[in-house]
């Protein structure tokens, strides 16, 4: 009976090591092998703890493992964070911290970045971006609400000055159309009506007679219509027969050309025999008028001698 309970004992105690070992190994292969760590840097961490959920795009992917003062620099918060191995955080990725909704604890959200950028190895520091602390949101609402009172009085001026202007508009409205100006109104309203009836009765004889002159026109173009439908075949035959007696023309005057081009030679010389012929005639006129006797004379005769006897 003891050897039983022993072996039971035993058997127990066994399977506590095995359960404790395979609860070891599978907790270190989930959440030691299987995780990447990275680390972000900011200088305002409010309600950030050890075990604080990390969001990738919304997706839940890791938790925060240990927050400290950075040890290069006090101002800012060294936060270390474990990411699910395969998470694709690249370099352009951006941490934050942030709410999930108005009553949940603050998380660490990673935006996914982009495609093309490199992802970023284990222990590298993924680019954060500052959250707005309470005391600088409430100095915001103070500015905001200071700002608001100047434009509320700002506001509350201009209001007051249109309202001085309406009135002043609604006196100017009530002295316009006080009795007198009604009257006065009707009358010229009245004045206007005779004189759209006085033109309506002179616009009919206008209208009238623009029809009487637009259908005389139309009479007329169709007239001269005709009249040009009359004309043109005689015209089109004048001017066939026009350009035939051209054509014969442009033919004699070529021929009438070659002619000319063909005597060239004779003409020239027969104008060549004519000058001459008349230079000949010139000078046979002169000679005439130097020496008249010659056409009865051959030989000039000579000159009388004078006596001796008689000089002295």
């Amino acid at each position: 009976m003891r050897n039983v309970e022993a072996k039971v004992g035993l058997f127990v105690v066994a399977s506590a090591l095995l359960l404790g070992v395979t609860v070891y190994y599978v907790t270190n292969a989930q959440f030691g092998e299987s995780q990447v760590s990275y680390k972000v840097y900011l200088r305002y961490a409010g309600g950030l703890e050890a075990g604080t959920q990390v969001l990738f795009g919304g997706m839940s992917v890791g938790k925060v493992t240990t927050l400290r003062p950075d040890p290069a620099d006090p101002t800012r918060i060294e936060i270390s964070l474990n990411v699910r191995r395969g998470t694709p955080v690249n370099a352009k990725s951006v941490a934050k911290l942030e709410s999930t909704s108005l009553m949940s604890s603050p998380v660490v959200s990673i935006s996914t970045g982009t495609n093309e950028a490199a992802r970023l190895p284990g222990g590298a520091v993924i680019p954060s971006q500052e959250p707005i602390s309470m005391d600088e949101m409430e100095r915001k609402v103070a500015a905001l609400a200071d700002s608001a009172q100047v434009t509320l009085t700002s506001v509350r001026t201009d209001v007051d000055r249109l309202t001085g202007d309406a009135q002043h508009l609604l006196a100017n409205l009530n002295s316009v159309t006080d009795r007198t100006n009604q009257q006065h109104v009707a009358a010229i309203l009245s004045n206007a009506d005779t004189m759209v009836a006085q033109l309506s009765s002179k616009i009919g004889p206008t209208v009238d007679n623009v029809n009487t002159t637009v259908t005389n026109v139309n009479a007329t173009v169709s007239n001269a219509n005709g009249t040009i439908s009359a004309l043109r075949e005689p015209m089109q035959a004048d001017l066939i027969e026009l350009h035939g007696t051209l054509e014969e023309t442009h033919h004699l005057i070529g021929n009438l050309q070659s002619l000319v081009w063909a005597n060239s030679q004779n003409i020239s010389d027969s104008l060549e025999n004519i000058r001459m012929a008349t230079d000949n005639l010139n000078d046979l006129t002169e000679s005439v008028k130097e020496r008249p006797w010659s056409l009865v004379r051959i030989r000039q005769p000579k000159g009388r001698e004078v006596p001796q006897g008689q000089i002295k």
